[in-house]
């Protein structure tokens, strides 16, 4: 899905620009189906759970403990169905099950990019992680460090790709501002791909925050 662009300016001096390829929520649709896969989460979450602590009750989860009475948890109706279904699994295939449930549950599904510009300071590029345990990477470039921000084109087969780019002080290559969808430097193309039009706004809001242009 092709990224859309997001800006905000809560000052004069200060601008983000996000692209992003998440879906738009803003209709009622969108809603109920955004809502319908977070339970959907949480119920194959909890599932992964008990299906684990079931697997593992005569070593772990046998005796009463304090705050639950395992006994009768395991010889409730609930319970007896529970531990007839997992019991005859290899407890190792039900942890790599798990593992890959447990993955797809947290994994996002879609990518995040931004790009903070605030005059006198610098800029902050931000990518979101995978998933949603980890948090985005950031890196703080300070304006004394900025030689020029430029747009670049590059190659992908017959294909012409444009990227944004900051010329950083001391460093021998340029800094991708959006490396996901920098096609030269990874083996598979990101799912972004911002477009020509979309990287110019960036560009020219950027330099006129940055280096207050006027035209």
């Amino acid at each position: 899905m092709p990224g859309h662009l997001r800006v905000v300016r809560p000052s004069p001096t200060t601008v983000s620009f996000t692209v992003s390829n998440a879906p738009n929520r803003s209709s009622s649709p969108a809603k109920i189906l955004f809502t319908f896969q977070i339970l959907l989460r949480a119920v194959l979450f909890c599932c992964v759970i008990i299906v684990g602590v079931a697997r593992l009750r005569l070593v772990f989860f046998v005796r009463e403990g304090r705050f639950i009475d395992w006994q009768n948890v395991w010889s409730s109706p609930l319970g007896s169905y529970v531990c007839q279904h997992v019991d005859p699994y290899n407890p190792y295939v039900l942890m790599v099950v798990g593992a890959l449930v447990i993955y797809g549950v947290f994994r996002r599904n879609y990518t995040e990019e931004s790009l903070l510009v605030i005059r006198g300071f610098g800029i902050q590029t931000s990518t979101s992680s995978s998933t949603y345990l980890s948090t985005a990477s950031t890196r703080f470039i300070p304006t004394t460090q900025i030689q020029d921000i430029v747009i670049h084109e590059a190659f992908k087969g017959f294909e012409v790709r444009f990227y944004l780019a900051v010329i950083v002080e001391g460093e021998p290559n340029v800094l991708v501002v959006f490396p996901v969808c920098f096609p030269i430097a990874m083996d598979h193309i990101g799912t972004l791909l911002p477009n020509r039009e979309i990287l110019e706004e960036i560009w020219r809001g950027s330099r006129r925050c940055l280096y207050d242009v006027k035209s």
